[in-house]
């Protein structure tokens, strides 16, 4: 799956360099909340390609949506939540021995605690840990770094949100294990 990997990796970069990078951030937080929690080798290994590969169905999004520099509407919002179908059959036409593990990380890492996200309303511990743990590490990115509609927050005022969604949006007890990692993590996002 390695040389598969990295073809889609170079795929993606060429579509939107941007989620790229936002890839590559996230991998490294995943890994690093995944040792924290001890997970083995073999699970980090499919942890880091899920995470690598979360956002990979934004290549089947059209660019008037993907590159929008302001809030969807109703109907942009619900194409862009099919990325996380479209990267799961992607991941899956690969026919790897991992394809199937990788590709429930990519499916459900927009699931959120409470069964309020999507695709599937799953809620708890029916979320998959690894995408549990890639939803934190995304959401954490996806606000400490700057984006076409909006600025980069301050360390302490993404640490705010996420705590105010502990058992809505993020596993708690994931939540606690993130806060230690970040702490001394490169990518932790600086303070005021």
């Amino acid at each position: 799956m390695h040389h598969i990997a990295r073809s889609l990796a170079v795929a993606l970069g060429e579509r939107d360099d941007h989620t790229l990078r936002h890839s590559e951030r996230v991998v490294e937080l995943s890994v690093e909340l995944g040792r924290h929690i001890e997970l083995s080798e073999r699970e980090l290994e499919l942890l880091s390609l899920g995470a690598q590969f979360h956002d990979l169905g934004k290549i089947g999004i059209p660019d008037q949506i993907l590159r929008k520099p302001a809030s969807f509407e109703a109907t942009e919002w619900e194409c862009m939540k099919q990325h996380a179908v479209i990267g799961e059959r992607i991941i899956l036409a690969i026919g790897d021995d991992r394809s199937p593990d990788v590709a429930r990380i990519v499916r459900h890492h927009h699931e959120n605690f409470d069964g309020s996200g999507y695709p599937d309303g799953l809620r708890g511990e029916e979320i998959p840990l690894f995408a549990r743990i890639v939803a934190l590490a995304d959401n954490y990115d996806a606000m400490a770094v700057s984006r076409p509609y909006h600025k980069a927050r301050r360390h302490q005022a993404v640490m705010d949100i996420l705590s105010s969604e502990a058992g809505s949006k993020h596993d708690p007890d994931l939540l606690h294990a993130f806060r230690r990692v970040i702490e001394r993590s490169g990518q932790r996002a600086q303070d005021d």
